[in-house]
């Protein structure tokens, strides 16, 4: 990985990968959504609510994955002082943050037909929601000092302080009698679902992974060209003052 902690070396590359990152997510979202809407078949119990699934199910996939990657990104950040890890973690805050109020959203219009509430304080869902103010304290706290050396390093404790989170929201339902359903797709002994829902599903949740990927890229990229800015300046100010 520190091969490309160089900024420079990874513009190079993020200038590769975001085309095709880009052109990726274009066209399995189309793909996705059309099988999902309109190719895949209703639900036997839950009729054509069930669609709700296919953006429900690949948003709670995505906030884990995104928190997950960004307690990677702390751990390289404050062991081995990696240059473009906190970079990682701002960028990718907001995103992932997006994810879980789309899961959450999209939970509630989906339970309440299946379940006759909007929300209920089980496990599953009361995790998930800790999970979405896990990422609003983490980009309150990485912006509340003057310094963002402080405010990088704390940000990146918090990150690893609530990574714990992460497992109790995947194994809840096994731990707790929840009203949430068990793990149909990413369980021991193979998915539960049938192959004409999978697979506009899996469809989707690439759509979901390749978007995250193009839109992290251009946030860094971001991010790095407001540092620049910001050392130029803070460069100009000292040679004037001098």
């Amino acid at each position: 990985m520190h091969r490309f902690a160089n900024p420079a070396r990874f513009l190079r590359l993020a200038a590769v990968i975001l085309p095709w990152t880009t052109g990726a997510a274009l066209i399995l979202f189309g793909v996705g959504l059309y099988l999902a809407l309109f190719a895949s078949p209703p639900d036997y119990q839950q009729g054509d609510t069930v669609r709700i699934m296919y953006v429900h199910v690949p948003a709670a996939w995505m906030s884990m994955f995104t928190y997950s990657s960004m307690a990677v990104a702390a751990a390289c950040a404050l062991v081995w002082r990696h240059p473009l890890a906190e970079v990682y973690a701002r960028a990718a805050a907001p995103i992932g943050a997006g994810f879980t109020l789309l899961c959450l959203v999209t939970g509630s219009l989906w339970g309440e037909p299946m379940w006759g509430t909007w929300w209920v304080w089980d496990a599953r869902l009361t995790s998930v929601l800790i999970l979405f103010f896990l990422y609003l304290g983490y980009m309150a706290l990485a912006n509340a000092f003057d310094d963002p050396v402080r405010g990088n390093r704390a940000g990146c404790i918090l990150l690893l302080a609530g990574a714990v989170n992460v497992p109790i929201i995947k194994f809840s339902v096994d731990w707790w009698n929840t009203l949430h359903q068990p793990a149909s797709v990413l369980r021991m002994g193979g998915p539960t679902i049938h192959g004409d829902m999978l697979w506009p599903l899996l469809i989707m949740a690439l759509a979901f992974q390749t978007y995250f990927m193009a839109v992290v890229i251009l946030r860094m990229r971001a991010e790095l060209a407001d540092r620049k800015i910001q050392t130029l300046r803070m460069a100009r100010a000292a040679s004037g003052s001098a």
